[in-house]
């Protein structure tokens, strides 16, 4: 943490307060954010931080966007899809769109006006993202897709949109290409389907898409050339399950505050429940599990500002820190008695909402597998 980084938490715990949480209801309702919340996120500079500001971002880091990813948590929003949009989806772009790709589309992303999505699960397909069957076949100067995809989160709200799709018969990762499609104006052969149902955070989108006969240039592929899109998914992953950990180890932290609150104020058989040991106990461990994880945490953030954090570590910090995360939420749960079981209170929203912390992002048997094979 730095000076500008304690400025940057001020600013966005401000931002989440007035601009975010007075929508909660309305982002609910709808289960996705509002475009006008993006539109202030981009107004006050919090969107696109670690993207160059040649490109309308703030010449920032990672630690930029991991700030403002752990405001949200502390706020209680699940709603803006920060952490997909410039945590994930924004570096794709930095990292393989040609200089004329980024000067079209970054500012677009900073200034709010675009969400970003990535889409690569189909309804098929979870975890083994080689076996991805969207198409996209050349026609002219287009690519013309065709498939459908699924769980795809800031998908009703983006306006940039990644694509994992097959451009050539050759099996596995070497037929995968990404492909980036303008869709803010739903064009043709482009549809965006339910927001569906989920346990937890239900107010921010996930959504089934559609693409029937979509064309879209050839001029948007990702990268100097076809084929190398599963390869430069597993280069971004690695960020992907970091940030899931920053979320996970976010919640765990905010668990625990909400339980020590709680447990001083709720008096039972006389005494504060802080008083009884159990409580004590089971807070104790819950702290102790937090301050552990988040040594760690820190740690491979560390590593991967310095371009150090590798994939087994990674995924590493994604399964165990998102299992402690489900882990302390039941634990803490618990000490609300039947109120930890009301919507109303937080601790029953962040119980549903961390679940699907250990299936996003590769679920924890894969991170499982993939540190195995680096021992």
């Amino acid at each position: 943490m730095t000076e500008d980084l304690h400025a940057l938490r001020e600013l966005a715990a401000t931002y989440f307060a007035k601009e975010v949480l007075p929508r909660a209801e309305e982002h609910l309702a709808q289960g996705h954010a509002s475009p006008e919340a993006y539109l202030k996120a981009g107004e006050l500079g919090l969107v696109g931080m670690s993207l160059p500001e040649t490109y309308g971002g703030g010449g920032g880091s990672f630690a930029h966007e991991t700030v403002l990813i752990e405001e949200q948590v502390a706020a209680g929003d699940t709603s803006m899809g920060f952490a997909v949009s410039v945590g994930i989806v924004a570096h794709y772009i930095a990292a393989y769109a040609t200089e004329e790709q980024k000067r079209r589309w970054l500012p677009k992303v900073a200034s709010g006006e675009w969400v970003l999505s990535i889409a690569m699960t189909e309804p098929g397909t979870g975890s083994d993202l080689q076996a991805i069957s969207t198409r996209a076949v050349k026609d002219g100067d287009d690519y013309v897709i065709n498939g459908s995809k699924t769980f795809i989160s800031n998908g009703h709200v983006c306006g940039l949109l990644v694509i994992a799709a097959r451009t050539s018969d050759e099996p596995g990762a070497a037929g995968i290409s990404l492909i980036v499609a303008e869709v803010a104006d739903d064009p043709e052969g482009f549809t965006r389907g339910r927001v569906l149902d989920k346990m937890g955070q239900k107010d921010q989108d996930t959504a089934e898409l559609f693409f029937d006969d979509f064309r879209v240039p050839q001029s948007h592929l990702l990268g100097p050339e076809e084929g190398k899109g599963f390869y430069q998914m597993m280069e971004q992953l690695p960020q992907e399950r970091l940030i899931t950990a920053i979320l996970a180890q976010a919640q765990i932290e905010r668990t625990v505050r909400l339980a020590v609150d709680y447990t001083k104020d709720r008096h039972a058989f006389g005494k504060p429940l802080l008083a009884l040991q159990n409580t004590r106990f089971e807070l104790a461990e819950c702290a102790t599990i937090a301050r552990v994880n988040r040594a760690f945490l820190d740690q491979c953030i560390e590593k991967h500002l310095r371009g150090e954090l590798d994939a087994s570590e990674a995924s590493m910090a994604k399964y165990w820190i998102s299992d402690r995360a489900t882990e302390v939420a039941d634990r803490c749960l618990q000490l609300f008695g039947g109120y930890g079981y009301i919507n109303e209170f937080p601790i029953a929203r962040i119980y549903t909402d961390v679940r699907v912390l250990r299936i996003l992002a590769g679920a924890n048997e894969v991170m499982k597998e993939l540190i195995a094979r680096s021992l």
